[in-house]
């Protein structure tokens, strides 16, 4: 599916993005928000360390399998606030950012911050772009008709039903992220060079090991090896779960340019590629503030309590210059993104 380009002169294009720029800072919302984010790190790092403390309280019992649940949600809680830091949403200086990073992505979670963070700025550069956005290459998931006719093997079987695979996966999310960090710490390309660049890759390294020395010891000091395995595998498989519920309403069938598009700006290629998702305070914070992904493509560091004052300027601004404005509810950016899936199935099956 390819981006529907505007109309409008490329000179008057040019200047879109700094203008609704200029009336985003004429409202403040690109001032930090420092006491609100001290209460939100307050509460969501107090949360998960109190939910670990109820874990090694509760010992050698099934009711660890609900607070594997619990522990899900508070673990990806500290993921978004990762993200926050991977933004500089928190601070304006890299070194308290890439702390704070370090701390919730390889300490607390487990992923690594610099992997993430070179992942995610190319993302961030050119959003669905099926030769730029490694969040749309093939893997277990194909995401165009060319990526599902170069299958083969179990990849073709899983392409011609992945809509239907889409959710049982997620359970396997968290898995792979934490292979993927190990693998971007110690991957050199075979000139020797790292394969991922990172600032602090001893540091993250040994972060990452506290993590798993930390949660490990922790389990198994306090339950059997079966409960051990049970814990990890509702904690892991609904963290993951709930990271890729949380990322798939951004993007996941919305138009994907590809190198014929590469004239549209920035305003529209962020615009055009993104989905917002409805549902309120609820919402909000269930996402991590991503559900306004509009507005956080348009200006990344942004806090996020202002992305929601942001909307309506920018889905005006929209508006004014006939840009479309993707907004819908959480349910039905589900069912989109199914339906691309199931779509760029359609050459196998019909095969």
């Amino acid at each position: 599916m390819t981006t529907s380009t505007s109309t409008e002169p490329a000179a008057r294009r040019g200047s879109d993005y700094a203008r609704l720029s200029r009336r985003i800072a004429e409202a403040g919302l690109f001032e930090r928000r420092p006491g609100r984010y001290a209460l939100r790190i307050a509460l969501t790092l107090g949360a998960f360390v109190a939910g670990w403390v109820v874990v090694a309280l509760v010992g050698d019992s099934w009711w660890q399998v609900p607070l594997a649940v619990v522990m899900a949600v508070a673990t990806t809680q500290v993921a978004f606030l990762g993200h926050d830091a991977g933004h500089r949403q928190m601070f304006r200086r890299r070194g308290p950012s890439e702390a704070a990073g370090l701390v919730a992505g390889n300490l607390a979670v487990g992923l690594s911050y610099g992997w993430w963070v070179d992942k995610h700025n190319r993302h961030h550069a050119n959003p669905n772009h099926t030769d730029e956005d490694p969040d749309v290459g093939a893997g277990a998931l194909v995401w165009t008709y060319e990526q599902a006719t170069a299958t083969r093997g179990l990849s073709r079987w899983m392409a011609r039903r992945q809509a239907w695979l889409f959710f049982p996966l997620l359970l396997l999310e968290g898995l792979a992220l934490h292979v993927a960090s190990v693998q971007a710490l110690v991957g050199r390309e075979p000139d020797g060079r790292w394969r991922v660049p990172m600032r602090h890759r001893a540091v993250e390294a040994l972060l990452l090991a506290a993590h798993a020395a930390g949660y490990l010891g922790l389990l198994f000091a306090v339950m059997s090896p079966a409960k051990v395995l049970l814990f990890v595998a509702v904690h892991q498989g609904l963290w993951g779960l709930y990271m890729g519920c949380s990322f798939a309403p951004n993007h996941k069938g919305m138009p994907m340019p590809t190198a014929d598009d590469d004239e549209l700006d920035y305003l529209r290629k962020q615009v055009l590629t993104s989905r917002n998702v409805r549902g309120g305070r609820f919402v909000d914070l269930a996402l991590g503030g991503l559900n306004y992904q509009i507005e956080h493509h348009l200006f990344p560091n942004m806090p996020r309590a202002n992305l929601r004052r942001a909307r309506p300027l920018v889905m005006a601004y929209c508006a004014e210059q006939g840009v479309p404005y993707a907004e819908t509810g959480l349910f039905e950016s589900y069912r989109q993104a199914l339906a691309h899936l199931h779509d760029v199935g359609r050459p196998l099956r019909a095969a």
